[in-house]
């Protein structure tokens, strides 16, 4: 079966959830949202929450829009909790990993999502701010940020306004349409973890704004057929591209 970015982006997504693990993603997370209903179809045993307040909803019901806000992601659910409700989950330490995205990262992993340009008072576009991100990065052990553009507009030398930031005693990871990036714990820096089948270190360089020293780094095996069966299966109306034009 062919796949492209956003299959390889969901299938990177599927590989970070492991059985047993308590997963949580917001508003606006197309992307995820499609990968972790093909995980549950795939076999995979995790708790799934959502900003709909579903938990464990009924994943075999297909998308029908981008909004993760729906009672797509809530009819059939087995529980409800709000959002003050899965803050406290994973502040006790009983969540695992937190799927989040950004407007703009820096090497250190600093989050953006206040405003870009300008200053605070009169910035040149305002952000929907610190929200469920400021909350769950410090606290989440696997912080998973995933964007669906890769460029150095996107990963910069420095932000301007750090919203929030990886905690060093934590693991962070980040997906990109080209590759991911790890930060382990107890590290500053993100390092250059995989590229994906389809890229080269030369333009993952390029289209990065801090200087990547890895001078050889693997190639992530691509989307399984089994993988990309069960994007399909939950994803027949192509949502998961939606991120992506």
């Amino acid at each position: 079966m062919e796949y492209g970015k956003p299959e390889m982006m969901a299938a990177a997504i599927i590989r970070q959830i492991e059985d047993g693990d308590v997963v949580f993603h917001g508003l606006a997370s197309s992307t995820p949202m499609v990968a972790m209903k093909a995980a549950k179809a795939l076999g995979k045993e995790f708790t799934y929450v959502t900003l709909s307040d579903g938990v464990d909803h009924d994943w075999a019901r297909a998308p029908y829009v981008a909004s993760t806000l729906t009672e797509n992601t809530y009819t059939g659910a087995v529980a409800t909790f709000g959002l003050d409700e899965i803050f406290d989950l994973f502040c006790s330490g009983k969540g695992d990993i937190a799927f989040l995205s950004c407007l703009q990262m820096d090497k250190e992993g600093r989050i953006a999502m206040s405003y870009l340009g300008g200053d605070y008072e009169h910035p040149k576009l305002r952000g929907p701010g610190g929200a469920g991100s400021a909350t769950l990065t410090p606290v989440t052990p696997k912080t998973t940020i995933w964007k669906t553009t890769h460029d150095k507009k996107t990963f910069v030398g420095h932000v301007d306004f750090a919203t929030t930031a990886p905690a060093l005693d934590k693991d962070f990871t980040v997906i990109t349409p080209l590759c991911i990036f790890k930060k382990p714990a107890g590290e500053k820096y993100l390092k250059l973890d995989c590229i994906f089948p389809y890229t080269t270190l030369e333009e993952v360089k390029e289209n990065t704004g801090w200087e990547i020293d890895e001078t050889d780094v693997p190639v992530m095996e691509p989307p399984t057929e089994a993988e990309l069966a069960a994007i399909k299966r939950v994803d027949p109306q192509g949502i998961l591209a939606f991120e992506f034009k």
